[in-house]
């Protein structure tokens, strides 16, 4: 491959990029209202020449290139989270701006930049022919995932019948190379106790009570959780609480919380959930510990119900994912660090569920995730759209080699 007829190829499409990427932060996208950003994504697949673009029925884009057998694919979630507090924004969230280095705006780091760079990288794979004969390059603009990480390619697996032989998730890396993160999943444990007047609460059960029992002993597991060298120690934290009572004049005779519960290494969501019930507090209030559900309809209006759990993943360094992207990155930018998230993606479907190696590289910082006055870098755009671009031949001569 000739590595710097890529990065030439990449550095000369940055207008064009530049203007896709303003263009999708000018469109709000959050999770489930993504219709807008999916239809622009989808005119520039067929602008540039997709040999195949379309639209599943929960709302994902998909676009190919190539006709081979053999699928690889590119991954970029395309909703964002909200704005929060505008008097954080020093400028327009959605019209955003631009410099000679930088494109601010909602969205820019998490993850719209993702499927520009895999458009892009697509585009200079068909034009230098760098897609093996067997070979169909998928770029997928997903739906959700700020809601529900992974649902959407539960959905493109179960549902649109396709099963690649890798993803590469575009999320942003900090200009690193990331091989997994930790999973997680949502946790509800409520207790019932019995309400009565204010004026002589010990005719009652108070249920905010043995609440604050419980997360006193939620908060001291935390620090017994199971650490891993890679991936770091599992970690929850109380993230909602709830509660019902007559009036303000009663006793509360329910009480809930919420907990946020990250999975290291070697942690499901079964011995989670089992480490809660063991809890001294939980079992002497007859507490009920369970997992939150999923159901709220896509922007097509399907409704795909699932179960919050998002699995841990992680890709060994030897895999032939990993040794290929890591030799596109080298053989244009220098070594790479390899590493991991701290956040959750989508790979927590794709390898986490289906055991489909992922390997991860995008554009952006992960720091500009959720945050205000979020922007990314226009260096990242080509840098990602060149390394992408020289993928597929490697990983294909790297996986001929291990066999």
């Amino acid at each position: 491959m000739d590595y710097n007829r890529i990065n030439e190829a990449a550095k000369s499409y940055l207008p064009a990029m530049t203007k896709f990427l303003r263009d999708l932060i000018r469109i709000p996208g959050e999770s489930c209202t993504e219709g807008g950003v999916i239809h622009r994504i989808k005119e520039e697949m067929e602008k540039v020449g997709f040999d195949k673009v379309e639209i599943d029925p929960m709302g994902n884009v998909l676009g190919y290139m190539g006709n081979g057998k053999r699928v690889i694919a590119y991954d970029a979630h395309i909703d964002t989270v909200g704005l929060g507090e505008l008097c954080n924004w020093e400028f327009d969230p959605y019209e955003g701006y631009e410099t000679d280095e930088v494109i601010a705006g909602r969205g820019a780091s998490d993850q719209l930049g993702g499927i520009v760079s895999s458009v892009y990288g697509a585009l200079i794979m068909k034009e230098q022919g760098l897609i093996p004969e067997d070979v169909t390059v998928l770029v997928t603009g997903t739906v959700q995932e700020e809601d529900c990480d992974g649902l959407c390619w539960q959905y493109i697996i179960n549902e649109d019948n396709i099963r690649p032989e890798f993803v590469v998730i575009t999320e942003p890396t900090n200009g690193n190379i990331y091989r997994g993160h930790r999973g997680r999943m949502e946790i509800r444990v409520e207790v019932k106790g019995v309400s009565c007047h204010g004026s002589a609460p010990e005719r009652g059960k108070n249920a905010i009570y043995m609440m604050a029992d419980i997360i006193q002993e939620v908060r001291e597991l935390n620090d017994r959780l199971h650490f891993d060298p890679f991936l770091g120690k599992g970690t929850l934290a109380v993230s909602q609480s709830f509660y019902n009572s007559p009036s303000r004049c009663a006793v509360a005779d329910m009480a809930a919380i919420s907990i946020d519960r990250r999975l290291t290494w070697g942690e499901t969501y079964i011995s989670a959930l089992d480490e809660i019930k063991a809890l001294p507090s939980v079992k002497k209030y007859g507490a009920e510990v369970t997992m939150y559900m999923y159901d709220r309809p896509s922007w097509t209006e399907l409704t795909y119900p699932t179960e919050c759990y998002f699995p841990t993943w992680v890709i060994p360094e030897d895999h032939p994912a990993c040794v290929a992207m890591t030799e596109s990155y080298r053989s244009m930018y220098g070594e790479p660090k390899v590493d991991k998230w701290t956040f959750s993606t989508n790979g927590v479907s794709i390898m986490g569920r289906f055991g489909i190696p992922c390997i991860g590289l995008g554009p952006g910082k992960e720091e500009e995730a959720h945050a205000p006055n979020e922007k990314t870098w226009k260096y990242d755009l080509v840098k990602c759209a060149a390394i992408y671009a020289a993928v597929p031949n490697l990983y294909v001569l790297n996986a001929k080699e291990e066999k």
